[in-house]
């Protein structure tokens, strides 16, 4: 999660973002097309500058809004990506469509979910290269972490379930990444008020250090932070008190204009990505 980040996929807002019921898709309001797309060229480049290679997502998709949020479909890991089966049933069908992108970038396609078993990219954090935490909530269920075990089995990766709150409930977006992001491997940054206590402790336990985001921020997506690097970190802009808290952990801070692609449209930085390969 945190190694520096050398390729990355992103999908630029479609017009099925900009015809967007926010009703139907649990916005905030209605997306502006335009403003969207500039704020998301931006955030683009704030990527390039980092060092990062863009890797462009423009398989065709029909009536997918959320298809700009690149991380959810699937996972990559060292042997190739694992495909999901997305919780939010709207999104179902951006999985295949993924793998094409991920084919074309000449990533392997390792495996893929099946039903009942469901599970997005945004509930599964790795703590550590061999360690894997998958949220179980609305997004992910006990299925579709039984099939990730036996997907990522040849790997030796272990996999910690995170039990998720109600919170706002099933039509809601409440990922794991909602609540934590790794911004270097021994610092994470948390909204302590819903963070399950079970992985506080495991947390402790591996020695990583918490910046805490206030009642606030939570709304603002404090907690969703991307590493670019090792404490070099892309966040939402809005965030002063979070951001403060990074830097002064030694982080080095920027952030983006997401007024469309994130506030109406509950998704942050990470959200926004697929990063392909990470290295030192």
């Amino acid at each position: 999660m945190v190694a520096p980040l050398r390729r990355v996929l992103v999908r630029r807002p479609d017009a099925a973002f900009g015809a967007a019921d926010p009703r139907r898709w649990h916005y905030a309001g209605k997306p502006d097309l335009p403003a969207a797309r500039k704020e998301h060229d931006a955030f683009v480049r704030a990527l390039q500058a980092a060092g990062a290679e863009i890797l462009v997502h423009d398989e065709r998709l029909k009536d997918k809004a959320d298809a700009m949020f690149v991380h959810d479909p699937g996972i990559v890991t060292d042997a190739g990506a694992v495909l999901l089966r997305m919780g939010k049933a709207l999104r179902r069908g951006e999985e295949a469509a993924m793998g094409k992108a991920l084919e074309a970038a000449g990533v392997r396609i390792l495996g893929s979910l099946r039903a009942p078993a469901v599970a997005e990219g945004g509930d599964l954090v790795w703590l550590d290269h061999d360690t894997l935490a998958v949220g179980q909530g609305f997004r992910t269920n006990v299925d579709g972490l039984r099939q990730l075990d036996d997907l990522l089995r040849g790997l030796d990766v272990d996999t910690v379930p995170v039990p998720l709150p109600y919170h706002e409930g099933p039509e809601a977006c409440l990922h794991l990444m909602s609540l934590l992001s790794l911004v270097d491997d021994d610092l994470a940054v948390v909204y302590p008020r819903l963070l399950p206590v079970p992985l506080w402790d495991v947390l402790g336990s591996m020695g990583i250090e918490l910046v805490e985001v206030p009642d606030d921020e939570f709304r603002t997506m404090g907690p969703n932070v991307l590493a670019l690097a090792p404490r070099r970190c892309l966040m939402l802009e809005g965030n002063p008190v979070t951001r403060e808290r990074l830097e002064e952990a030694g982080c080095r801070v920027s952030t983006y204009r997401g007024r469309e692609i994130s506030m109406k449209a509950e998704g942050g930085p990470t959200c926004l990505t697929r990063p392909v390969l990470r290295s030192a």
